[in-house]
This record gives structure tokens, sequence and C-alpha cells, in this order.
């Protein structure tokens, strides 16, 4: 009898620590399932926050550059004398000296291009840059092409890199990577080819999928190409013009690489805004002329 009702104490004990046991798998399921739900449902928070983020108008701000003089900046026609000096850029894998010992004073700018092929995109950004094949860095993707320029602006550096997105079809899986974190798109058309300019709106539409708040810049190339067109078909070009640039909330002008109008201009603009500096341009409406019409 001793040993049966010892087999039995054995036996409740058993089924105790199994129902302990099972409560234990039990509880830790629950907890794992619970901790699954939160990882689900952190992520469309995450998603949420990330959408609405990047929904809003609010532009970049950064802070405002110091008054130290600096050299002026010269070579480009109707550019009136300032304080912007430019630097040696520095790039990928090398690059010259920019005379500084460290990276504190260098501000990074992503700026997007985008229009239709066979417009000047990529020759109005090495006027830009400078025809340095240092300064261009090639890519293993078709369709993009990235170019650096450093400029020394009231004691600090202001580093832009370039992200010229070719015209084809083929490139705009590109935009998406172009735009995001931008701080301002130069969406370019021809302005002797008005279906270059039609096409803007899809370019512009796209890439405001990606980022709204960049700083819209509309730009006409070939200038020196344009004036030659009949007086009533350059007004009808500038009619368009100005109109998608007010749809676009964009700043438009109107450009020549050839004769290197209105190029360092647009990107001074840029920083201008950005950085809430003093710098101004005049609006130019006259008929002839090329064209800055800025909000």
């Amino acid at each position: 009898m001793t040993s049966y009702a010892g087999g039995e104490e054995v036996a409740g004990k058993m089924k105790q620590l199994c129902r302990r046991v099972v409560r234990v798998n039990i509880r830790w399921k629950v907890i794992e399932r619970f901790s699954i739900f939160r990882q689900f449902f952190r992520f469309i928070w995450d998603r949420i926050l990330v959408c609405s983020t990047a929904g809003g108008r609010q532009g970049h701000k950064y802070r405002r550059l110091s008054s130290r003089p600096t050299s002026s900046l010269s070579g480009e026609n109707l550019e009136p004398p300032d304080n912007w000096s430019p630097m040696t850029t520095t790039t990928a894998g090398g690059g010259g000296s920019s005379g500084y010992d460290s990276d504190s004073d260098l501000v990074s700018l992503k700026i997007s291009v985008l229009g239709d092929c066979q417009i000047g995109k990529t020759s109005f950004v090495i006027k830009y840059v400078g025809d340095d094949p240092n300064k261009i860095i090639g890519l293993d993707m078709k369709g993009l092409n990235l170019m650096d320029k450093t400029l020394f602006v009231q004691g600090a550096r202001i580093a832009f890199r370039i992200w010229d997105v070719g015209g084809d079809s083929m490139s705009w899986d590109q935009v998406p990577m172009a735009c995001k974190d931008a701080v301002a798109i130069l969406f370019m058309f021809d302005l002797t080819s008005r279906c270059t300019l039609n096409s803007v709106i899809g370019w512009y539409t796209q890439a405001r999928k990606w980022n709204q708040a960049a700083i819209p810049i509309l730009i006409g190339t070939k200038f020196d190409d344009f004036v030659q067109l009949p007086p009533d078909l350059q007004t009808t070009i500038i009619i368009q013009a100005r109109a998608y640039a007010r749809m676009m909330n964009a700043s438009l002008f109107f450009s020549s690489s050839t004769h290197n109008i209105n190029v360092s201009k647009i990107f001074k603009f840029i920083t201008a805004k950005l950085f809430n500096l003093s710098w101004t341009i005049d609006r130019n409406l006259n008929p002839g002329e090329p064209i800055i019409d800025h909000c």
C-alpha cells in the first residue's frame, strides 16, 4: 500500500508539473504572438509617420551663414558681383584639397535634374561644375550621372552633389533614388521643343511622389537657339512656360550652356533660398532676353 500511495504521489506531482509546463508554453505563445502584433503595428505606425512627413510642404532649413567676407565669383554673363567663391571639388576616391583640416564646416546638398533626352541637361551641369573628369562620379546604374561642386560661401563650404537623370524611359526607375532627400529639383526642357515642355508635367508628378519639400526650378535650355525663333512662337512658349511654373509653384529661368547664361545664377538662387542669404536676383520678363521669373 505504501508503494502504491507513493506512486500516486509521484503521478500527482508529474501531472502538476505537466500543467505548469503547459501554462508556461501557453504564456510564451501569447507573449510571442503579442510581440509579433506589436512589431506589425509599430511597422504600420512608422509607415504612417514617414508618409505624413513626406507629404508635408516643410522645406529644408539650414543655419544662417556667417558674414565673413570672401573673394568674388566671376565668369558668367549677366552675373552681378557677389561674395561667392568656388573651391576645389573633392570627389569620392580622390580630388583636390579644400584647405580645411576637417569637414565640420561642410554642408552637403543634393540636387536632382530631370527632363527629356537631348535637351542639354548634362551640358548644363558640366558647364556649372566644370569639364574636369574627376568631378564626374561613375555609377553602374544606367541613366544616372553624379557630379560634384564645392563652394566657399561666407565662411562655410557648400558641397553640391548633382544627380543628373537620363531622359529615356529606362531612366524612370532612377527617379525615386535621385529625388529622395534632394533640397532642389531642376525640371528642364528645350526652349525650341514644346513637346519637352509638355513632358515636364510628367517629370514633376513623378518627382513629387518621392519628395514634396524640395525647391522646384523650371529651366528652359538653349536660349541662344530660342531667340532665333519667330517672335510670336517665342511669346507662346514664354506664356506656356510661365503658366507651368505657376502651377508647379516653381521659379522659371531661361538659360544657355553655350553662352553660360543663368547657369551658376540658378545654383546661387537655390543656395540663397536655403540659407536665407541677402543675395537677390531681379526678375526679367523682357521679350528677347533670358526670362527670370522667381517666386
